[in-house]
């Protein structure tokens, strides 16, 4: 399984600003860039004139690890957050050590209590050389975050083209919709008004010839329905009819014609 590698490269102000105002020229400015790998790391540091260099060996970081309490990955994960970009709140310093040589040291939060990393860091046998990789780092790395850049600004400028064209033919939808639906609606009000006329004609037709209409038909069977029942006072007022004399004894004419039929 091949080794992980990763890069970073970090500008580091030290000190504190005393006044807003002032320009960072007042303030020490390093370069950190950091080589990681999964067990061990190596720094190169530049000031701009002289450079120094931390080769920090998988020994030297399992012990220090140990120390702490820590998983070997865990520490390597813990120091390239710290030394790929300055951490808000953690106090930076790179002080000298002796001998050309300077410390690089950085705070941090654990649980409730605040740490503190050292590293020794050796002065560089090769400053321009040392410098010259550090700036040919930033400068590809430049280069690769331009051309993101431009990637980036490509695609934007794509999506808001389409974005921009999904736009206008969302508007044309909206347009010819509303014109379908007022052409539709005007066809069908000219049909309605159109059959509206033809029936009030064949009626005109009808009332002419003397024929009745359907609805004048239903109306004067209604009147007449009313006019014929009458309410129940007006019947209950009528007079009852008389009894009608007995048919069951046939009169004498009847009888003599009886007979007569028979003979």
């Amino acid at each position: 399984m091949e080794e992980s590698t990763r890069h970073t490269c970090l500008r580091l102000e030290l000190g504190e600003k005393e006044e807003e105002e002032e320009s960072s020229n007042g303030r020490d400015v390093i370069f950190i860039k950091g080589t990681w790998f999964d067990d061990h790391f190596s720094l190169s540091i530049t000031d701009g004139s002289l450079a120094w260099v931390c080769n920090a060996s998988i020994s030297e970081v399992s012990e220090r690890a140990e120390q702490w309490d820590q998983p070997v990955n865990e520490y390597i994960v813990t120091a390239e957050r710290y030394l790929g970009f300055q951490q808000p709140g953690s106090v930076y310093c790179f002080v000298d050590a002796g001998d050309g040589s300077r410390r690089l040291s950085w705070t941090f939060e654990k649980q409730g209590m605040k740490l503190e990393w050292r590293w020794k860091c050796q002065p560089s046998s090769n400053n321009k050389q040392t410098t010259a990789e550090i700036l040919d780092f930033l400068m590809d790395a430049n280069i690769r975050l331009s051309e993101e850049v431009v990637r980036k600004t490509q695609s934007f400028e794509r999506l808001r083209a389409e974005a921009e064209k999904c736009l206008a033919q969302s508007e044309k939808f909206n347009n010819e919709k509303r014109e379908f639906e007022s052409a539709v609606y005007a066809k069908f009000v000219g049909v309605l008004n159109s059959k509206k006329a033809k029936l009030r004609e064949l009626r005109d037709q009808l009332s002419k010839r003397g024929v009745k209409s359907p609805q004048d038909e239903d109306d004067e069977s209604t009147d007449r329905t009313e006019i014929m029942g009458g309410s129940e006072d007006e019947i209950s007022k009528k007079e009852p009819p008389k009894n009608l004399p007995s048919t069951s004894k046939s009169s004498p004419a009847a009888k003599n014609k009886k007979r007569k039929t028979s003979k």
